[in-house]
């Protein structure tokens, strides 16, 4: 996953015309930890869409602005659109994140 620095590349990134998924974390967080240990099968699994990661605490402002209360939390953006949000209290596992990537997608 490829990391985001500035909010300038955050929207640069999100205007894209293909669905991409952003993984919002903290280096401090020790459920962003854990879904390290398990996502990147995930990620495998959905290569068909561009991954990024963004640490909430160096982009404060893109956190507050698509209502990222807490972390891990993974959305999904298309045209500079929120299409999907899976909030950290849904992100605790494989499954979790599997099905809400399979009913964002899968629509």
């Amino acid at each position: 996953m490829e990391s985001i620095k500035t909010t300038e590349q955050f929207n640069d990134t999100v205007q894209n015309d293909q669905p991409v998924i952003v993984k919002f974390e903290a280096g401090w967080c020790p459920d962003c930890k854990a879904m390290d240990m398990w996502i990147d099968p995930i990620v495998e699994k959905y290569k068909d869409y561009e991954w990024y990661t963004v640490n909430r605490d160096e982009l404060e402002d893109v956190t507050a602005e698509n209502d990222v209360m807490g972390i891990p939390s993974i959305l999904v953006f298309k045209n500079g659109e929120k299409l999907a949000h899976l909030h950290s209290a849904n992100a605790k596992s494989p499954e979790q994140v599997e099905s809400f990537l399979d009913e964002t997608f899968n629509k």
